[in-house]
């Protein structure tokens, strides 16, 4: 993570327009949201591929790929390519709790990716990689601590590493750039770098309201 000397100043607004719309769910990117939706904000690794994995799920509302649990300002994306905004690439996920819970958000996310590698995920190298949950409520904080230790207990016994995944109560979201949100719809060939462990993580370790 860089250094307070390190971090890039930023900017005070975005200098972008965000697409009024999903390209694959046809909802809004931007909230506000409709009521009785939840958001839930994960970083595993590069958001291209890991956008799909989410709106693929049913239940979810609409999907967003931004950067996050930084401090640099509306960073652009080669600035948190740089690793001088300490973000790390973060997929924003709207949900109806009504058809899916966050546990099991919560399963798609730890089965997506290979959460123990650090400042990694696969080939892609760097702290905007990192793996990581950002929390929107006191519930979702004690769910996620509970799926992560529930997690590493299957993944321990499967000879597995220890999971490096933050978690933490969310900070601001920054949207990322047009050409990024729902990229492997517009781009199908394009490149996803995302790689499981293999292993089922547990679902229902803990009940997430609010």
């Amino acid at each position: 993570m860089p250094e307070p000397q390190e971090v890039l100043s930023g900017r005070a607004e975005r200098t972008f327009a965000v697409p009024e719309r999903h390209t694959v769910l046809g909802n809004p990117l931007e909230g506000p949201y409709p009521d009785g939706l939840e958001v839930a904000d994960f970083g595993l690794g590069c958001f291209w591929g890991a956008e799909r994995k989410f709106w693929q799920t049913p239940g979810v509302w609409t999907t967003a790929v931004g950067y996050q649990g930084g401090t640099t300002p509306n960073p652009t994306y080669e600035e948190v390519c740089s690793g001088r905004t300490g973000h790390t690439e973060v997929v924003r996920v709207v949900f109806d709790p009504a058809q899916v819970s966050y546990e099991q958000i919560l399963k798609v996310f730890w089965e997506s990716h290979d959460p123990t590698q650090g400042y990694r995920q696969g080939n892609d190298e760097g702290t905007q990689y990192r793996s990581a949950v950002y929390t929107h409520s006191p519930a979702q904080q004690t769910a996620a601590e509970a799926s992560r230790a529930a997690y590493q207990q299957v993944l321990t016994k499967a000879l597995h590493g220890d999971i490096t995944t933050e978690i933490l109560p969310a900070g601001p979201f920054y949207f990322a750039e047009t050409y990024h949100q729902q990229y492997l719809d517009k781009n199908p060939n394009g490149y996803c770098g995302l790689g499981g462990t293999g292993v089922s993580c547990p679902v229902g370790v803990a009940k997430a309201n609010g």
